[in-house]
């Protein structure tokens, strides 16, 4: 494995295992030979909220993008964009007006933490039967 200590390192890595990540995460480490993974960095980012964490397992497996590089969009639902399946067609407008990209990974998960904040987790209730047998479920019961 690679020993990546830097945030420079750890973003190449992390761009390598999901294309289009934005360039402006902030990500380091402490840890030396081990890979972050997208997983490890939405972990991280939720840390505070790791329900949305479990929200993000459950909505896109923890992907922004697929394999063919595009935006990942519900199987449902093709409104439903991103690591956090946020509905394009009810949140584009809003997340424009606050500055916010849904198509990108920061963006993504600015919106949903937004989103949390004012609504828990509603936006998200096609998926609690995924998510509502978690560890952070149970934790916030």
């Amino acid at each position: 494995m690679l020993g990546l200590t830097t945030g420079i390192g750890m973003m190449m890595l992390v761009s390598a295992i999901n294309p289009g990540v934005s360039p402006d995460l902030n990500l380091t480490s402490t840890v030396v030979d081990q890979p972050v993974t997208l997983e490890a960095h939405v972990r991280e980012v939720f840390k505070d909220t790791p329900i949305l964490a479990e929200v993000a397992r459950c909505e896109s497996q923890f992907r922004q993008f697929g394999t063919d590089g595009k935006i990942i969009r519900g199987e449902v639902n093709k409104h439903d964009v991103g690591l956090m399946q946020i509905n394009e067609g009810y949140h584009a407008e809003q997340a424009e007006k606050l500055g916010l990209d849904l198509y990108t990974l920061d963006g993504n998960i600015a919106y949903a933490k937004v989103l949390y904040e004012k609504e828990g987790t509603a936006p998200w209730s096609a998926s609690k039967p995924c998510w509502s047998k978690s560890a952070a479920y149970l934790a916030m019961k």
